[in-house]
């Protein structure tokens, strides 16, 4: 794939406004209804996606360079998916792909940020973008007896994820592992075997890190045998989920954490034997969200008036992971589920997502800022959601602003009803 593939959707956008904008038939107040981060931040059209498809246009045109503020305007987005999601309630262009594209563009010119470019290296030598020794990685092993999950086959591989250099972040994994051998699941891990996604070089538009680690995984994946992938980490699930399969067929079933759970309990085989006194809200991620629809592979060509040929299927955003996690937490005793006007498809994103938290930590942290204000307006004291990127994004954000919320993935109270009084 490459920009010129998308000539067509960067030529023909309206400049209708509705990637700004929550669909106005679910708006529920004048104060939540913005959907584009960049644009309710920098307010000019400019970092919208219709501006945005404005510059592809221009740079397929060549009437304009790729000059540091263009960039900066490219890279201030946080590729959530929402302007695509709005989109395609009116007109089907693939707005986020072109986005994908133009990111990707900028790399084969080599125009790129150096706070990306430090951190694609890093996963190349590394397989972690903080350039971590990999021996380090299988330290959040150390509480499991390792013959029980460091095995040559299993039923369930159990895919751990990056954030298992964090020593913040990485009872993620152990949670879910604990959560998942207590329901007698069959799970195994690959340990310092496992190699990093490729979630950051691909979103920063770095086509040949992100192909060489794909194309890796899913050849080492195969081989494997196993029956189903379970990850904790949203990112990781969408990049298995909805890019994997355009790069090769996979052999087994991805599923989130939260997903598996769901179908746990709804099986009988996760049993609660303790009530967990929580009023919350749920968050949902984009990559769990409106950007986790499987992958639909379509070759054809546009006809006149945009026809297509074979007719395409496009992926709208409606059909991502939003039952599961609510379903979860309303089987939880003692949890209250209040949700926050802006949800599932039309969520608003936590700020952390293409390459953002990295070059741009202020609109991270504002986007971030945004979200909880929304949090706030529910009157809970807890946040829920299912991504290791999104909490690590809103646990700043609180710290920054002193705030009293309690942020949690939905993993660990699903393991404290599971241990139940002094868990």
């Amino acid at each position: 794939m490459n920009l010129e593939n998308y000539r067509y959707d960067a030529y023909n956008c309206t400049r209708c406004s509705n990637c700004k904008w929550m669909d106005h038939v679910y708006m529920k107040s004048s104060r939540f209804t913005e959907i584009c981060p960049s644009s309710a931040r920098y307010l000019f059209d400019a970092y919208s996606a219709q501006g945005r498809m404005d510059i592809a246009s221009a740079l397929l045109g060549k009437e304009l360079h790729l000059d540091p503020k263009v960039l900066d305007v490219i890279y201030t987005c946080t590729l959530c998916g929402a302007c695509d999601t709005m989109c395609k309630r009116n007109i089907d262009l693939e707005i986020l792909d072109t986005l994908k594209e133009l990111r990707s563009f900028c790399f084969g010119k080599r125009k790129t940020l150096p706070q990306h470019n430090s951190l694609v290296n890093s996963i190349a030598v590394n397989d972690n973008p903080w350039s971590k020794p990999r021996q380090i990685k299988t330290k959040w092993m150390e509480d499991f007896s390792v013959k029980d999950i460091n095995k040559e086959r299993a039923d369930v591989l159990f895919f751990a994820g990056c954030f298992v250099y964090d020593p913040e972040l990485y009872r993620l994994p152990q949670t879910s592992v604990r959560i998942l051998m207590n329901a007698g699941v069959d799970v195994a891990i690959l340990g310092d075997k496992e190699k990093c996604c490729g979630s950051l070089p691909y979103e920063v538009g770095d086509r040949n890190v992100s192909t060489s680690i794909i194309r890796q995984n899913i050849e080492n994946f195969n081989k494997l045998g196993f029956e189903k992938l379970v990850t904790s980490c949203a990112i990781c699930y969408g990049m298995f989920k909805s890019v994997y399969p355009a790069w090769g067929k996979m052999h087994f079933e991805v599923l989130h954490i939260v997903e598996y759970v769901d179908q746990l309990i709804k099986q009988s085989k996760l049993d609660f034997k303790g009530k967990v006194d929580l009023k919350v809200t749920y968050h949902d991620p984009c990559n769990l969200g409106r950007k986790s629809e499987p992958y639909i592979h379509w070759e054809g060509e546009r006809r006149a008036f945009g026809r297509l040929y074979p007719p395409k299927e496009f992926r709208r955003g409606t059909f991502g992971v939003y039952e599961p996690p609510r379903d979860v937490l309303k089987a939880i005793p003692g949890v209250e589920l209040i949700e926050m006007e802006r949800i599932k498809e039309n969520a608003w994103c936590c700020g952390a997502g293409g390459g953002v938290k990295t070059a741009y930590e202020d609109f991270a942290l504002w986007t971030a800022q945004e979200r909880l204000e929304e949090v706030k307006a529910t009157g809970v004291g807890s946040l829920v959601t299912c991504c290791p990127h999104c909490e690590q994004n809103f646990t700043d954000a609180v710290n920054k602003d002193g705030e009293k919320l309690e942020i949690y993935d939905i993993v660990d109270i699903v393991w404290q009803a599971v241990k139940g009084k002094g868990a």
